[in-house]
């Protein structure tokens, strides 16, 4: 689960992360005249981890080749994508910086915790809601967007292991994330008496990767059941390094860059569509 929030302001705090304006970033998406969006805090896993876990005592790390490798510089930052994540997307559409930077980055400066920062971190565990929006809420947030989970079952790694020889998405699978956006989402709605003060926005992801999966075509997508890193198979985190001589030459034409997590070409669609959904929610 991604919890993504920012505290709160008489401008727009939404579900990503600020910068203190280094460079001039403007908005891809249109807001209202009177409103900003000033600081975006992520809280998640490692869809959403820009490298907190480069500075953990964890085996879920990919802060080597070829992760990273069409990220500016080719840098392998953390990221588990072959470039940016969600949270920077989110950031860079609402116009308030290009990156989200890692709460853990010893080259983070105050500034940047004024805009926004991501505490997630890879193979992150499930915490009950409730409390921890309780935390949240008391610290001072007020605009809280809260990601579904994926078709999981749609997942290379999941394929692998159940998908049969057609590697077809496990239904099973997909119905227990249906499952659990079910509950997720009217959890948020209970949590809404609770807090009065407090907008929670429940953001459907399952549903725009799963058309993405089944109808590539539409996106220009050619392999939708392997990652492009290795076999696609079971690659990722350190099975998905630089000495793998079956990585794939074009990563456009793949969902996933490994065997976990969509390609920045797809978290870069998904947001657009996100933002235009979602964004008036939130004012």
């Amino acid at each position: 689960m991604k919890m993504l929030s920012s505290s709160s302001s008489s401008t727009i705090p939404l579900f990503v992360s600020v910068f203190i304006i280094l460079c001039s970033t403007e908005a891809l998406v249109k807001l209202p005249d009177n409103e900003t969006v000033p600081a975006l805090i992520v809280f998640g896993d490692s869809i959403v981890d820009p490298g907190n876990n480069n500075h953990l005592v964890s085996v879920a790390k990919c802060n080597f080749p070829p992760y990273g490798r069409d990220f500016s510089g080719g840098i392998p930052t953390g990221r588990f994508s072959n470039g940016k994540i969600p949270s920077d997307f989110i950031a860079e559409e609402l116009g308030i910086k290009e990156l989200v930077p890692a709460y853990l980055d010893p080259a983070l400066q105050p500034s940047d915790l004024l805009t926004g920062v991501s505490f997630a971190s890879g193979a992150s565990g499930y915490d009950s809601l409730t409390p921890k929006i309780s935390e949240l809420y008391g610290l001072g947030a007020r605009r809280i967007g809260v990601f579904s989970a994926p078709p999981l079952g749609c997942l290379p790694s999941q394929i692998s292991i159940a998908g049969g020889i057609q590697r077809e998405c496990v239904e099973k699978y997909n119905e227990a994330s249906k499952l659990f956006n079910t509950k997720l989402s009217s959890g948020l709605d209970s949590l809404k008496t609770n807090f009065p003060l407090a907008k929670f926005v429940y953001i459907d992801i399952y549903n725009p990767l799963l058309d993405v999966i089944q109808n590539p075509q539409k996106s220009g997508f050619e392999v939708v059941n392997k990652g492009c890193c290795g076999t696609g198979l079971i690659e990722v985190a350190v099975l998905c390094n630089q000495f793998d001589p079956f990585i794939c030459n074009d990563v456009t034409k793949y969902v996933f860059w490994d065997s976990y997590h969509p390609t920045e070409r797809v978290y870069k669609m998904l947001i657009a569509g996100i933002i235009q959904e979602y964004v008036e929610s939130f004012l």
